[in-house]
């Protein structure tokens, strides 16, 4: 189930899951596992997550009526 659009606004902003990683200061794995919903951040994470990808925090979340 996807929970978060993570890898999805990466990708649409042309932005490595390892750039991510150094801004957040956490190791690669760990933002790949939240890019592919292995893993989810938590809240505050999130909002930093919005907030260096520039993105409203509501953009990170899947809505439950979207069709993943």
């Amino acid at each position: 189930m996807k929970l978060n659009k993570i890898k999805d606004i990466l990708d649409s902003k042309g932005i490595s899951q390892t750039w991510l990683a150094e801004y957040l200061e956490k190791s690669f794995c760990t933002v790949n596992y939240y890019a592919r919903n292995k893993y989810q951040p938590d809240l505050e994470t999130l909002l930093e997550i919005s907030t260096i990808l520039e993105v409203d925090l509501k953009d990170l979340i899947t809505n439950e009526n979207e069709s993943v």
